[in-house]
Parts: structure tokens; sequence; C-alpha cells
């Protein structure tokens, strides 16, 4: 792998892990619903305008306008809903890291909605990482303060679950739609919801449109989801997706760092140890735990 290939990789591991603390820092601005509407319309934008100068050709069938729909009410409407509700309750850190316990999720519904096949090593790779999540979330449940960290977690794993279920349907049509348009499309629709609910429930009027807001949605709308994915398929045009996902293990690693450096998170040695299970159970997923197609779905 070149040198350059590799230092997009971890760059794009460190925006998105910088998610989660740009939305803590931009809540203190803005209510809930309007600024994740907000990241999504801009992020949904940008892409649709680098894909337009690049002229991808838009979805024509109605069935990928409908399943594209579906995407973007489980990625942006639900998982942008839960992100943005859970920065409220839990930390950066430890929110990053159950987040990036989606593959787990997603290699689990692919075998349901696939036909993926789990190795041994997937299945204890599962089996792994969401005993790290039961040991990371376990002191706080049982000890003080466990209605809100309850809460907090429901967030994170709606969030999860909506982008996981997502990630497979895209998987479905990865084939008959461009990847750029189907983004920004994805996007801009899970946005209707979003706003929709914002409209119901908040006042837009007292967003605090301050250098700190500005940072952070300008930071989380255009490089931490345009930017972002423009650096992830460049990637995927260089190496194999599996090579590419063996650096995933950084994003939870970048998020507590920043936890740790910048919101003063304290990790005792529960959460050490659920975070290096859930890793370890992550890697395991990725990089051996779908079996290879066997002639004609025969099964070995």
């Amino acid at each position: 792998m070149k040198i350059l290939t590799a230092a997009k990789i971890i760059f794009a591991m460190f925006l998105w892990a910088s998610c989660y603390p740009l939305i803590t820092i931009g809540i203190a601005y803005a209510p809930h619903l309007s600024f994740a509407t907000l990241r999504a319309v801009i992020a949904g934008v940008t892409l649709l305008a680098i894909a337009l100068a690049l002229r991808c050709p838009f979805p024509r069938s109605w069935k990928t306008w409908i399943t594209l729909a579906a995407i973007g009410f489980g990625a942006t409407s639900l998982g942008y809903f839960g992100m943005f509700h859970a920065a409220e309750f839990v930390s950066p850190g430890i929110a990053t890291v159950i987040t990036n316990t989606q593959p787990l999720m997603a290699a689990a519904l692919a075998g349901v909605v696939l036909g993926e096949r789990l190795t041994a090593w997937g299945k204890s790779g599962l089996v792994l990482g969401f005993l790290g999540i039961v040991v990371i979330a376990a002191p706080r449940l049982f000890g003080g303060g466990q209605e809100s960290y309850l809460i907090g977690i429901t967030y994170i794993i709606l969030a999860a679950l909506g982008i996981t279920i997502s990630n497979v349907m895209l998987k479905r049509i990865a084939d008959t739609v461009d990847p750029l348009m189907a983004i920004s499309v994805q996007l801009l629709i899970g946005s209707i919801p979003l706003a929709m609910i914002a409209v119901l429930t908040e006042d837009f009027t007292v967003i605090e449109w301050s250098p700190g807001f500005l940072f952070a949605l300008v930071g989380l709308a255009v490089f931490g989801s345009a930017l972002v994915y423009v650096i992830w398929m460049s990637v995927l045009a260089e190496v194999p997706l599996s090579k590419a996902n063996a650096f995933s293990f950084l994003v939870p690693i970048f998020g507590l760092t920043m936890g740790l450096l910048y919101y003063g998170e304290s990790l005792g040695w529960p959460e050490l140890i659920g975070t290096s299970l859930s890793l370890v159970g992550v890697m395991m997923v990725i990089r051996k735990g779908i079996a290879p197609p066997t002639l004609f779905g025969a099964s070995a």
C-alpha cells in the first residue's frame, strides 16, 4: 500500500472519529434535530454538486429511488436522530466506540438479508464485540446515573441500527446506482423527516450562529460527511475494502483520545477492557468473518 493511500485512510478515520466530539460542541448552540437537519442538507448539497460536476448519472429506476428513500430514512433520519440525541447523555469517546461496533450488526444482518455466511471466526468476533459493549456499559448501568446513560446507549444503538440496515440495502443496489449520487440523494431525502420533526418540536430561531457552532457544523457536514466520503471513494479505487477496513480500529482510538484530551473523559478498567474486546471483535469480523462464496451458492 502506498504511503499516500495509507495517509488518506488514516485521515478518513480521524474525520469519522471527530463526529461525536463535534456534535457535542454543536448541541450547546442549537436544538438537536435542527442541527442534524443542517448537517444532512449541507452534506447532501455538497456531494450532489460534486456528483453533478463529475456528470454522475441520476438514478433512473423507481425501485432504486424507493430503496434510496429507505436508505435515507435509516442512515440519515434514524442515524442522525440517534447520534445527535446520544451526544447529550454519553461522552464522545465512549459513543464513538459503541457506534463503531456497527460492522458487527452489519455482518449479522447481511447473513439474513444477503445470504452471506459467517465463519467460526466471524461468529466469535460477534460474540466478543457485543461482550465488549456490555463490559463498557455495565458499570454505569448498575451504578449511579443509570437512567440517562441507558437513554444515551439506546440512542447510539438506534443510530447504529439505522446505519446498519442502510448499508446492507445500499450493498444490494451498489451495481445499479452511482455511489456518489446515491449518498447525496439519501442524505437529502433523509433530512426531510428530521426537518419535519424539528419544525414541530423545536424553535429554529434559537440557534446561536457563533464561531463555535459554525466550526462544528462545517466540520460535520463538509469534512465529517462530504469530504470523508470522497476520500473513502478514492481509497477504495486503490485498495480492496478488506484492507481499507483493517484501519477501522483507529476510529474509536481517535475518539477516545479526543475525549480524554478535550472533554476530560476518564477511562477505568471496564472501559479499557470493553473497548479492547470490541475492537478485537470488529477486526475479527472485518478481516476473516465472512466466508467466501462457494460455487453455485452451495455450502461447504
